[in-house]
């Protein structure tokens, strides 16, 4: 039987947690709200490379998300709580995509559908405004940023991720 949570697993998650919890926080104001691009949400497209990037992201977004609340930041509880899940399920969705250029669409549209109605539910912010502005800030960072990244990570990727299916 395969072991999954080997220490290169370990390593490769707390990497990822910590760079998307950095790159979140390194651009604050454009993280949280209404109209947030997160340039860490680039980093959504690592599950389509690997298993460890799945709880690597969700664990990146609940420390960025409780330190952007603690800054002020964010919607509270609900965009800690509502937030890393949606992450967490977005992240999972990517895991299981096989062609390559739908991998960064489960964070677009998981994302929109649940942060924009619990930005709605928090701080009031008109429904359908805060599912588009959502989904258009994640079609940014995840399209926009994540698929170069996507590239390049192909053609590194049996020197980064080895054999992982």
């Amino acid at each position: 039987m395969r072991r999954y949570v080997t220490p290169r697993f370990l390593a490769r998650t707390a990497l990822i947690a910590a760079l998307y919890a950095a790159l979140t926080l390194a651009v604050a104001p454009l993280s949280y709200g209404i109209m947030q691009v997160r340039v860490a949400e680039a980093l959504c497209v690592l599950p389509y490379f690997t298993a460890s990037a799945v709880p690597g992201l969700f664990v990146g977004c609940l420390v960025a998300n409780g330190v952007g609340v603690a800054m002020g930041l964010g919607a509270g509880l609900p965009d800690i709580v509502f937030g890393s899940m949606a992450t967490l399920a977005a992240a999972l969705l990517t895991r299981a995509m096989r062609r390559r250029y739908l991998a960064p669409l489960p964070p677009v549209v998981v994302n929109a559908f649940v942060i924009g109605p619990m930005l709605h539910a928090a701080l009031r912010y008109p429904l359908l405004a805060a599912i588009a502005w959502v989904g258009l800030g994640q079609l940014v960072a995840c399209y926009g940023l994540g698929v170069p990244l996507m590239l390049l990570l192909e053609r590194h990727r049996e020197r980064l991720f080895g054999a992982e299916p």
